[in-house]
Parts: structure tokens; C-alpha cells; sequence
């Protein structure tokens, strides 16, 4: 996540001096100008400044209220800070991975160790590298990927852990941030990634993806609709905190998101989100002082969420294959030959050539895109394969764009679509495998 503002609840510096106060001379009451948690043997409100002399003493809703104000500062959040502490850790891992490289922390770190560490590639995971729904919500790019991030699981964590308690916190983290994942692996169709709307949830690549962001965006999700479920025992503070004052934060990150749609994975922060809502529609909530201890079930349910995070890592140390420090240090540019670079220009193009031609209805460069294809050198059948089929692709966008608009055009349309998707999947595993070999060489070369 790019960016998460920080949650500021109205009540929290007063409900720290309640609990200091409470014992000293009578009982907290709430403002009943602002609503918000006064302590005791104040003289006056500390947020609005209302005079307290004239306040009523407590009544039951109102020793509710002050039940989720107790609940906030009294449980730990000790899950919080571990989870802070595994993302930090693994970080630099992947900076000592990348030659700690002072580069590397704000550029980013090299895909060969994104990959290395368990960030989410489509083709890997049909390859059978399944952890890889589980452990990109443990890497970050880059330092300010991890600093963001990490600054708002410091902001939002505590508050959901204390809310629920840990065992339900863990359970919620490693949900919605599996949910995230398989949200942005669904959604790599290139086929569909045309439109503003296309092209905010859906990808054209499968590149890289890794980020707490998913996991984050669930929290915020469990909050939103935590705080429209007690909308009515909340305390005033709490409201502009939780529930429907939660939805500037959503809409900004989601605008965030489609401004940087290009390289944010906002189907990734939607799943998150959706997934975290609906955990907190389903899961029972226990209120403050209704009964002591977890619940088995969730004890059990924390221990899966935390075996399952450690398999995945173990299964990605076991799979593991750093790149060397040569291949890192190279500058870029050298990895490929002239005519691959030259193939990979022309297939680039013509892709382009039809995004244009399918979503702006603009046929213009097809012909240019096509004479590029047609003079590249061959490198081997497969390449000639590809290369035969994408040509195939721009002569049917063409043609299509010579018809008539009606419901035949637009079906055969679909079905271009649809296999230029399938043809752009097993091009980019193509692609990736010749790098990789191309590399190789170089490197025993």
C-alpha cells in the first residue's frame, strides 16, 4: 500500500488520562456537547472544552461506550509488533540478498530476488509454488514501500488487535492478506486490462507483486464495518474513528490507486478490503467484560494462520535460487543480445499496436507494428511461433475495425480478446525463460 493515513481517535489522549483519573475521585462521564470520554475530577472537556460541572453521571449506554474505551488501552497488541518485526526482518534479508546495495532501497530491489523470496508471479504459482499466496504479504519493494506500510500497520494493528484480541487479529492478517493475493492473481488478464476501469483492477503483465498492502487494506475493511455494527454503544470519538469515518481513508488509497495504476496493484487492496468486511460480519465480536479467555476454536485458528506462514517460508527457503552478485552488479542493458533486444522491441510495439486498436478503436499503427514483426531476425521456432500469432491478432483487429458495429462484430471482438489474453500468458512465460537463459549464459560465458 502506497499510502494509508494515519487513524486518529478523538478519545484516545482522554482515555489515557481516564484511567489515571478514575481511581482518584469518582467515575469518567462523556461530553455532552462533543461525545467525547471526559475523565474524572476534570474541569472541563479536553477536546471542545465544555465545563464539566453541570455534566449528569454516567448512565448505562454511556458505561458501554466506556467499556470499548477500556478495551482499546487495556489488551496488549504484542501480535502487532511481531508481525511489524517478521516484515522488517525480511527485508533485510532481501537487502543483504541484493548486495546491500544503498541503490537498491529506493529503486527497488531486483526481480530476481523478489522472486527468490516468494513474491507473487502468476506463472510460478502454476507452476505449482503455491506459498506464493502467502508470503508476499511479508516483502516490500523498496524502503519507502516498507516504511508506509509499516507505519500503517502501526496506526491501524493495535486497534483491530485490541478490538478482537490476538488470536482473531492473526487469523484476520493472514486471511485477508491470502485474499489480497489470489484477488491480484485473478485478475493478470491482459485481455481485460483496457479502460480506466480495465486497467485499475486488471494487470497486462504478470510482474512481481508483493506488499503488506492487502493485509492492511483488511484491517481497515474489519474496522469500517466494526464501527457500523456498534454505530450505536461507540463512543462519539470512536465513530469519527471507526465505521463511516473510515471511508476517507478507503477513498483516498482508492484514488491513490487508480492514479498510480500502472504499477499499484489495486486488486490486491480490493480483495483485501472485501475480505476484511466480510470477517467482520461473520465473526462474533465480544464485547469488554462479557467473558474471560479465547475461544479454542480461534486459539486453533492462530495456530494454522502462524503454521501456515512458516511453511510457506520454509517451502520458499527450500526453492530458493539467489541470483550472484555478478548478475546484480550488471549494469542494465547487457543481459540481452542486439537481436533479442530487437525482437522484444518489435513484440512490445506491436502489442501496444493492438491495445490501441481493441480500446481506442485506432488502427493506425497496426500496418507500422506489422512490417516491425515481419522484418525482426528469428531466433527460434517458438519465438517465430509467437511472433506469427501476434501478427495473426493485429490483421483480425484490423478487420474488425473495417466492420459494422453490431452484436456479431462485437462477440468476434470478445473472442480476439480472449485469445490474445491465453497468447499474452504463454508469451511472457516465454519471455521470462529466455531472459533467464540469456543471463546464464552470459554469466558462464
Amino acid at each position: 500500500m502506497l499510502c494509508l493515513k494515519s487513524i486518529t481517535l478523538v478519545s484516545v489522549s482522554a482515555l489515557s488520562e481516564t484511567q489515571s483519573n478514575e481511581g482518584r475521585s469518582g467515575r469518567p462521564t462523556l461530553c455532552r456537547q462533543c461525545g467525547a470520554i471526559v475523565g474524572a475530577g476534570e474541569p472541563q472537556c479536553g477536546v471542545c472544552g465544555a465545563p464539566t460541572s453541570s455534566l449528569p453521571t454516567p448512565s448505562q449506554a454511556d458505561r458501554e461506550t466506556l467499556k470499548f474505551a477500556r478495551a482499546v488501552l487495556n489488551r496488549p497488541y504484542k501480535f502487532t509488533i511481531i508481525i511489524l518485526v517478521a516484515n522488517v526482518f525480511v527485508f533485510l534479508l532481501m537487502w543483504q540478498s541484493s548486495g546491500m546495495s544503498s541503490q537498491v532501497l529506493w529503486q527497488g530491489f531486483p526481480e530476481p530476488v523478489l522472486e527468490a523470496y516468494g513474491a507473487k508471479v502468476n506463472a510460478l504459482i502454476a507452476n505449482g509454488e503455491w506459498w506464493r499466496f502467502v508470503t508476499p504479504m511479508f516483502i516490500h519493494v523498496n524502503l519507502p514501500h516498507l516504511l508506509v506500510n509499516m507505519y500503517s500497520l502501526w496506526m491501524v494493528g493495535p486497534y483491530v488487535e485490541k478490538l478482537y484480541g490476538s488470536a482473531k487479529f492473526v487469523v484476520f492478517w493472514v486471511a485477508t492478506g491470502i485474499a489480497g493475493v489470489v484477488a491480484s492473481y485473478l485478475t493478470v488478464r491482459p485481455g481485460l486490462a483496457v479502460g480506466l476501469l480495465g486497467r485499475f483492477i486488471f494487470k497486462a503483465q504478470d510482474v512481481p507483486s508483493a506488499g503488506a498492502s492487502g493485509a492492511l487494506f483488511g484491517l481497515v475493511g474489519v474496522l469500517f464495518v466494526f464501527g457500523i455494527k456498534f454505530r450505536r454503544e461507540l463512543p462519539e470519538g470512536f465513530k469519527r474513528a471507526f465505521g463511516t469515518g473510515m471511508l476517507p481513508i478507503i477513498l483516498i488509497n482508492l484514488f491513490i490507486g487508480y492514479v498510480g495504476r500502472g504499477f499499484i496493484d489495486n486488486a490486491a487492496h480490493l480483495g483485501g478490503l472485501m475480505s476484511g468486511a466480510g470477517l467482520a460480519l461473520a465473526v462474533q465480536y465480544r464485547r469488554p467484560g462479557e467473558r474471560k479467555g479465547v475461544a479454542v476454536t480461534w486459539r486453533v485458528l492462530q495456530g494454522a494462520a502462524l503454521g501456515l506462514v512458516a511453511v510457506s517460508f520454509f517451502s520458499a527457503a527450500r526453492h530458493i535460487q539467489l541470483p550472484s552478485v555478478s548478475e546484480l552488479q550488471r549494469p542494465p542493458g547487457t543481459v540481452e543480445n542486439p537481436a533479442f533486444l530487437n525482437y522484444a522491441n518489435a513484440m512490445n510495439e506491436a502489442q501496444e499496436a493492438f491495445v490501441q486498436a481493441i480500446h481506442d478503436n485506432d488502427a493506425s499503427n497496426i500496418d507500422v507494428a506489422i512490417q516491425k514483426l515481419e522484418s525482426t531476425p528469428s531466433l527460434d521456432p517458438k519465438a517465430d511461433e509467437l511472433r506469427n500469432q501476434l501478427k495473426e491478432f493485429l490483421a483480425r483487429a484490423k478487420s474488425e475495425m473495417a466492420r459494422p458495429v453490431d452484436r456479431t462484430t462485437q462477440n468476434r471482438k470478445s473472442r480476439l480478446v480472449e485469445d490474445y489474453g491465453a497468447w499474452s500468458k504463454t508469451y511472457g512465460e516465454w519471455l521470462k525463460e529466455k531472459v533467464k537463459t540469456n543471463v546464464q549464459s552470459i554469466i558462464n560465458g
